[in-house]
């Protein structure tokens, strides 16, 4: 718990804008040694110092001490459809208590993470990227449409966590780190082309997360305008979506480009591979199959032929069944597991059911 309070106390600082110096002087600490040895956990907050702390950081004893949330601890990198998005606050706080939830009612043999990284670093070439996206896709034997058992692989191999939530408008998706555990959240109102690309994204982060560390928010552009880093994640996830060979098999049966089956043909090959449209024209362009201007002039059909299709259940089927051994075995009661995912017990309830689990309490 000290170690935890340490962190928590130096995530509120941070927020609040305050130097070590500053808070150190708020609390009555002669220097602010005393305050960064509190904050790595290398020394106690007394009861007197928590209360200071509460009244100078705005913070309630909740805030320090609730083992159902994550304020400090691991770090989050969100993904936006639109630049000069902001991540609200409150929503990160949120997020974390689902993926405390998570972790607190997990048996502890079932929250680790695989020691799989790839090797590469933001001086590593797009072309090794997507090999790297390549290579993974018959490691862990992904087959001819690999976004299909993307989900199941990042969750058996990687032993990572995938969330499909609600998040406000402008987050398209997130990854979130930790030494014991790592998650993958996925706006479940994305179209499935979109989505499959955002795991895919995503999943470049967690494995290259130490070498290649991610910005706290990002702007999604899968047509490679963004920043290094960025563009590096979108050839992984092109690459691992649309593998080469797959693609050029394809390729054979497709139509000229000026032909009227051109649009619907690109259209259908991008729903077999669940991926969108403007995603599969420019993995033609990265392969050299059409010019970028084709690719740029297809972008505003692309678009209107997205459709929305059925969106997964809220969390996902890992998330719900271990919530459901937690409540079994006592380790959380029904109304602190509802609380804590922004539920009533009866919208729990039919959590578990859209989820076609039994309801392991009763109404």
């Amino acid at each position: 718990m000290q170690s935890v309070i340490g962190k928590r106390l130096k995530a509120a600082r941070e927020k609040a804008g305050l130097t070590q110096q500053q808070l150190s002087s708020r609390l009555g600490f002669k220097d602010r040694q005393t305050l960064a040895a509190i904050e790595s956990g290398n020394r106690k907050l007394s009861a007197d110092e928590l209360l200071l702390a509460m009244q100078a950081l705005n913070r309630d004893l909740e805030y320090f001490t609730d083992p159902f949330r994550l304020d400090g601890e691991g770090s989050f990198t969100w993904r936006t459809s639109a630049e000069n998005v902001e991540v609200n606050d409150d929503f990160e706080s949120r997020a974390g208590r689902w993926l405390a939830l998570y972790r607190n009612v997990a048996k502890q043999k079932d929250v680790w993470t695989s020691p799989l990284r790839l090797a590469l670093t933001t001086r590593s070439s797009y072309e090794q990227a997507h090999r790297a996206g390549e290579w993974l896709v018959n490691e862990w034997e992904l087959g001819e449409i690999p976004a299909i058992k993307l989900e199941k692989a990042i969750s058996e191999r990687l032993r990572a966590l995938v969330l499909y939530i609600d998040p406000p408008e402008g987050i398209s998706g997130a990854a979130f780190k930790l030494p014991e555990l790592s998650a993958i959240l996925i706006n479940r109102n994305d179209v499935a082309g979109r989505r499959s690309f955002d795991l895919a994204h995503e999943l470049f982060h967690l494995l290259t997360w130490d070498t290649i560390k991610p910005d706290y928010s990002e702007y999604r552009d899968e047509q490679n305008k963004s920043k290094r880093s960025e563009t590096l994640a979108n050839c992984f996830a092109s690459a691992l979506l649309m593998p080469e060979d797959i693609i050029r098999t394809w390729w054979a049966q497709a139509p000229e480009e000026d032909e009227t089956g051109w649009r619907s043909w690109v259209s259908d090959l991008a729903k077999k591979l669940h991926v969108t449209s403007s995603a599969l024209l420019w993995r033609f362009v990265q392969l050299g199959m059409i010019e970028k201007k084709s690719a740029e002039e297809s972008e505003e059909w692309s678009e209107v032929n997205e459709i929305e299709e059925d969106k997964p259940p809220m969390f996902s089927l890992d998330f719900v069944k271990t919530l459901s051994h937690g409540l079994e075995e006592g380790r959380i009661s029904v109304r602190r597991a509802a609380a804590s995912i922004d539920l009533s017990v009866d919208d729990l309830a039919d959590l578990f059911r859209e989820h076609s689990l039994e309801v392991p309490f009763d109404i």
